[in-house]
């Protein structure tokens, strides 16, 4: 069980695999207003630095779970490397349909709404792990300005301009769902660059270590086009935050 090894390769360096910042982790952290021991629970955890950091700086206890074996064991390493090991744990496998046995306080799913079939879902399903009165976390895009073309939107690396919505729109979908939101953490150009940016040397270190490999292809054809690719459309017409969700 893995996710395709582009990812593996491309996000390698990687300690955060979304838009986010450390800082802004940090603040999310806070604005959440997280206690002591509060049980967190993370579908899609990547490298885990969201359950450490919070663990480390805010004292709670958290389960991640995701596909990706390489990120899997980092998520272990930055475990012991915080000294956290004793509060959060790591699970390598597939998140879609994983319940908590014990009802946690807050329940995330930070940039993996696939992982339910799409927002919707993806709340559903972490609404089945979440006490009365918890949270919900959700990382989702949304777009700064709508695209003018579908072609425009696909140079997003999105299926097409309905994949996402206007921050407003975004919003009011989660009202219409009987959610209040009642905290949001949205990334910046800075933190969009740190996430798109930082796969750049890490392909080109790749490509020099791996010349003869079977990927080598595509990890060039990736390099050359996706600095220019992010800068004409990613930077200009996609956000991306996390919503804190609770039901009314």
């Amino acid at each position: 069980m893995d996710i395709p090894r582009i990812f593996n390769i491309t996000e390698s360096a990687h300690r955060i695999h979304n838009p986010f910042t450390p800082e802004k982790l940090a603040t999310l952290g806070e604005a959440l207003r997280l206690e002591p021991n509060i049980r967190v629970l993370d579908l899609g955890s990547g490298s885990g630095e969201m359950l450490c950091t919070w663990a480390r700086d805010f004292g709670i206890i958290g389960t991640g779970i995701d596909m990706s074996q390489l990120f899997f064991e980092q998520a272990q390493y930055r475990a012991q490397e915080l000294g956290v090991a004793d509060r959060v744990k790591f699970i390598h496998g597939d998140a879609a349909g994983y319940v908590s046995e014990e009802k946690v306080g807050v329940a995330a799913c930070l940039g993996a709404t696939w992982i339910g079939g799409g927002v919707v879902g993806t709340i559903k399903l972490l609404a089945r792990s979440l006490r009365t009165g918890g949270i919900i976390l959700i990382g989702e895009p949304y777009w700064l300005q709508l695209p003018p073309t579908e072609e425009v939107a696909k140079g997003c690396n999105a299926g097409s301009i309905a994949d996402f919505l206007m921050l407003p729109d975004l919003l009011a979908s989660f009202s219409d769902l009987d959610y209040d939101v009642v905290e949001m953490v949205l990334a910046d150009q800075n933190g969009w660059d740190r996430y798109e940016a930082a796969k750049w040397l890490t392909m080109r270190r790749w490509l020099e270590a791996n010349p003869g490999d079977e990927l080598a292809k595509e990890v060039r054809a990736q390099l050359t086009s996706e600095p220019g690719r992010y800068a004409a459309y990613t930077r200009e017409y996609l956000g991306w935050g996390v919503f804190a969700l609770m039901a009314r």
